[in-house]
């Protein structure tokens, strides 16, 4: 599209520069193109995003949608200047949601707020949701940049989007269907991913950039604590997808905020619980540096961060080595951490 002839001296003037935004899109259409699937219908640029749904096979098609941001992350991004992985956490955290219900992302649009539109800045951090796109299998049909002059200052952004699935009616995910005796499988994090940053920013004194943020650590491998904080959210799309057509799965939780006191239960039905093995869960040692540095009870962390669980997944005890063959054969190291009892405490961590 030609803009040629879009400019406005006075909007400018104002604090908002329309022909940024133009090079935004023209600067992020390689990175759309990555994502485009067999539903894609147009290309970015237009009013609204076009997908056609694949419906073949499904008796009752069901829509199924999940809306996120990243929270204060962004605060660590911006402080490091470092804006290609912050749109993976965005995508992960709208498609690992959906995928609990057990539907496949189809689409997703993003949302970007800007103190000032920097063209190149704007385009790097789609390049991340890009990716975040990708490894979902989901396509990246649209989305929203806005300047906001006065409402934020110019280095800053917001960045919030969603996303939408489909499942035939009757896989929809029945937790009803769960019994004593099943059992809780763990994929591992790749961190803290998205959540409980506020208390990261104030046990890591964040917001004065730290020093000790960037001083490399032997427990991190190397890695300084801002490194190891900025990780990605880890998108876990294909092998729940995988599981999902050979094992009968119960339940499935995405650790996010609330940590396991709070997203475990949302998954199990009344009258029963997920007795976890606290022993058996890998937890990371950035969560070992949280505790330290902020001198945080052991069950405060466990009801804020993932502690190295980003899901949890209930599936029959027959099914159980099934169940960790294909999701080691889809490249996650998964393990058992607990079964199902009848319990009216939903979470029992011993």
């Amino acid at each position: 599209m030609d803009h040629n002839n879009s400019y406005s001296a006075s909007y400018a003037a104002a604090g908002v520069d329309i022909t940024a935004g133009y090079k935004a899109v023209e600067l992020m259409k390689k990175h759309i193109a990555r994502t485009r699937n067999e539903g894609c219908l147009d290309d970015v640029g237009g009013f609204g995003g076009c997908f056609g749904l694949p419906i073949a096979g499904m008796e009752e098609p069901v829509l199924v949608s999940g809306t996120d941001g990243v929270g204060t992350k962004l605060k660590l991004a911006i402080l490091m200047d470092k804006h290609n992985t912050i749109g993976i956490d965005c995508v992960a955290m709208c498609v690992n949601d959906i995928i609990c219900v057990g539907a496949k992302p189809l689409f997703f649009l993003d949302y970007i707020a800007c103190g000032k539109n920097v063209p190149e800045k704007i385009a790097e951090i789609v390049g991340g949701v890009a990716e975040g796109c990708v490894q979902a299998g989901s396509a990246l049909i649209g989305g929203e940049t806005a300047e906001h002059p006065g409402m934020m200052p110019e280095e800053e952004y917001d960045l919030a989007g969603f996303a939408v699935g489909i499942v035939d009616k009757k896989k929809i995910l029945d937790k009803t269907t769960m019994r004593p005796g099943d059992v809780v499988i763990a994929l591992p994090s790749t961190g803290i991913h998205s959540n409980g940053f506020s208390l990261c920013r104030k046990v890591f004194d964040i917001d004065n950039n730290n020093p000790q943020l960037y001083v490399s650590r032997e427990e991190l491998g190397g890695k300084t604590i801002a490194e190891a904080l900025l990780t990605p959210t880890k998108i876990y799309v294909k092998p729940v997808l995988a599981l999902l057509e050979q094992v009968n799965v119960r339940g499935i939780s995405h650790i996010t905020g609330g940590g396991f006191y709070e997203n475990i239960p949302r998954s199990i039905p009344d009258g029963l619980g997920a007795k976890i093995d606290k022993s058996a869960v890998k937890v990371l040692p950035i969560f070992d540096l949280i505790a330290k540095f902020g001198n945080i009870p052991e069950r405060d962390m466990f009801n804020t961060y993932n502690m190295g669980v980003g899901m949890s997944i209930v599936v029959p005890a027959d099914q159980k080595d099934l169940a960790l063959s294909i999701l080691k054969a889809n490249g996650e190291d998964a393990y058992v951490i607990g079964t199902i009892v009848e319990s009216e405490e939903k979470v029992i961590l011993e």
